[in-house]
């Protein structure tokens, strides 16, 4: 049984193609600049890596030529498309209309449309992906997998936002949420690397990397996060503000004379570590700049570090309680030095960190905290397409 998952970008594509039997990759590629005179793929099997030139005018012509590299004699994995059980497109903002993965039908994709406003830069793409594989593969079941569908198990106090109700009522906007499936994948590896029951855990799950959210999950379901109406709230990330007092936006908009659109520019794309530093908008070159003594990059990732901490406390005052705190993505899982950093900022809660494990531990699966801490702590390397393909199978036979 095999699963292709995709992941539309405006002018871009992910791929793998996973076998369900094993949950390994037998393929996996990025499809760059779809549109433009230069665009190519990276197609790797197994440790082979292959680079194609070849121009794809729109989503249509590189969903072709993706296929034709993976049923390829020479490069492929499949020898025709009968052996796909079905396609996982990943589906960021699904609003309050799914709260799990459905079939795709010419209704959900009116439905995902709809939800654009609230994911400009992410849905409008994904359509792009679902409308081209209708095209090019009509007849392989697809199904939509949401980022947001993982936390609709939230109570309404946790996503109403203090403002005049009627704005939920006419507009939709609450919290919402995001990188449901990743923190959906590592609550359940988590509580299978520690032989326990995932429904009897209080698990705080970090997914920190350019883009970042915390999420707490009690009985095995989000009953918190750090992200709001869209990817821009909740910590400080690598070029997004997280959250901020609103009088902010509207004081700089009058002061340099902004538009709404160049304000959610700066927001978006200036803020974070990378417009405290001034340095980058990758959390490496900080590190390596604070490592040397620059004094704005220091700061930018204490910024960082606070803002994760504190709401990992926000997240055990919705769960009364944390029993194990996960980290993963990039700065998750690679981040040893601010992994430290958070949790020396809890160690009022009794979180302790194995010094010697945890600066062993890259992009590898392991507990990092001390035998003396009271909260356990792991890294683990998410794996979004293999929770997209699980739901993907799931849903196709349901």
């Amino acid at each position: 049984m095999k699963v292709l998952v995709l992941n539309s970008g405006s002018s871009s594509l992910k791929y793998q193609v996973i076998d369900m039997e094993t949950e390994e990759t037998l393929a996996k590629g990025y499809f760059e600049r779809i549109g433009q005179s230069n665009s190519f793929l990276t197609h790797k099997v197994k440790e082979e890596k292959h680079k194609f030139e070849h121009y794809a005018k729109d989503h249509e012509q590189a969903i072709k030529f993706v296929l034709s590299r993976i049923m390829h004699k020479q490069y492929g994995v499949i020898k025709d498309l009968n052996e796909l059980q079905g396609i996982g497109h990943r589906v960021v903002h699904g609003g309050e209309k799914f709260s799990n993965p459905v079939l795709i039908t010419d209704e959900v994709i009116k439905e995902i449309k709809q939800c654009s406003e609230l994911a400009p830069l992410h849905n409008p793409a994904a359509i792009l992906g679902i409308e081209a594989c209708k095209k090019v593969a009509p007849n392989i079941k697809m199904v939509a997998v949401f980022d947001t569908a993982f936390h609709q198990t939230m109570k309404k106090d946790k996503y109403i936002y203090p403002i005049p109700y009627k704005y939920y009522e006419k507009y939709g906007i609450r919290k919402y949420g995001f990188h449901g499936t990743s923190h959906q994948y590592v609550s359940n590896r988590v509580a299978e690397l520690m032989n326990t029951d995932i429904k009897s855990l209080k698990i705080v799950s970090c997914h920190l990397g350019q883009g970042a959210s915390v999420c707490a999950i009690k009985d095995g379901i989000s009953v918190e996060t750090s992200m709001g109406l869209t990817p821009l709230g909740g910590v400080c990330m690598g070029t997004r503000s997280g959250d901020l007092d609103p009088s902010i936006v509207s004081y700089i908009m009058k002061k340099e004379n902004l538009s709404v659109q160049e304000m959610e520019d700066i927001l978006n794309k200036k803020s974070g570590a990378y417009g405290v530093s001034g340095v980058s908008v990758d959390f490496r070159d900080i590190e390596t700049e604070a490592f040397a003594g620059d004094e704005r990059s220091k700061l930018a990732l204490d910024v960082f570090h606070e803002t994760v901490a504190s709401y990992i406390v926000k997240c055990a005052v919705a769960m009364n309680g944390i029993d194990v705190i996960t980290f993963e993505a990039g700065v998750g899982e690679k981040g040893q030095d601010s992994r430290q950093a958070i949790c020396d900022k809890l160690a009022f809660l009794g979180v302790e960190l194995d010094n010697e494990i945890n600066q062993a531990s890259r992009n590898a699966e392991a507990k990092i905290s001390s035998e003396n801490s009271k909260i356990e702590v792991y890294t683990i390397p998410t794996n979004e397409e293999v929770m997209i393909a699980r739901e993907t199978l799931v849903t196709i036979h349901s």
